[in-house]
């Protein structure tokens, strides 16, 4: 049982990851070590992370939806392939060897990083799109939602470099699309780690509580300030992520 102070500071660590979330993904470098020194056991801290963080995105993509930045129609088939990805890497993570994504993982986030730092017309404008959105973004689901399942970091960050550089999206509009499916791939790995016992609920719920508040405080930021504010929070979050994968495993 935790004690009522950690539940407490817990809402804090919440509220903190679901805003940073919101914004740019990554929230799960800030909950997973707080659950980490709490005592929660490393398979229970990243389920319990799941399902505080689903409650966090949901806010997120709830929100940037009612402001029109996302088209929940359209992304219909996207989420449906998210779904099916994600719980499949969930259900062969323990069959395959994901070592090579140690490292190749990071190598791919610090390009995300210096793409969004020296990219000269990143904003949030669309563009021409490379690819038609409505065969591109369910593959693009698919395969990233596999990749949550089976291994994770940098999620969001690759969903929205794929939603800049091949949809065309601005950025905000590609955070919001962003959150929707990443709130799918987290919601699959919720399927498998729920009924395996291995959510920690009064620290779920007590962190969901404070990213209800942090997400959608996160993603109101994001609409306010778009690409001045997403485009150095990705870039922040994607070298923190390769920094934490590269030298603390």
């Amino acid at each position: 049982m935790l004690d009522p102070m950690i539940l407490l500071a817990l809402v804090g660590v919440g509220m903190l990851a679901g805003f940073v979330d919101a914004v740019a993904g990554g929230g799960g470098m800030i909950g997973i070590p707080a659950l980490l020194f709490v005592g929660l056991p490393p398979v229970s801290a990243l389920a319990t992370n799941k399902l505080q963080g689903v409650v966090g995105t949901a806010m997120a993509a709830v929100t940037f939806w009612r402001r029109g930045f996302v088209s929940l129609r359209a992304l219909l088939p996207a989420i449906a392939l998210t779904f099916a990805g994600s719980l499949i890497g969930a259900l062969v993570v323990k069959r395959v060897d994901v070592s090579l994504l140690e490292v190749a993982v990071p190598v791919a986030l610090i390009g995300i990083a210096l793409y969004f730092l020296f990219a000269p017309n990143l904003s949030d404008s669309d563009r021409t799109a490379r690819l038609p959105f409505a065969l591109a973004v369910p593959a693009i689901g698919f395969a990233l939602g596999f990749y949550d399942g089976i291994f994770g970091p940098g999620t969001g960050s690759f969903f929205t470099i794929c939603f800049v550089t091949l949809l065309g999206l601005g950025i905000t509009r590609a955070s919001g699309h962003t959150k929707v499916l990443n709130f799918t791939s987290n919601l699959a790995a919720l399927v498998i780690f729920i009924p395996a016992g291995d959510v920690v609920w009064p620290a779920a719920i007590a962190m969901a509580c404070g990213q209800l508040v942090g997400g959608y405080a996160g993603a109101r930021a994001g609409i306010r300030f778009g690409a001045k504010l997403i485009r150095p929070l990705v870039v922040v979050i994607s070298i923190s992520i390769a920094v934490k994968l590269l030298f603390f495993p």
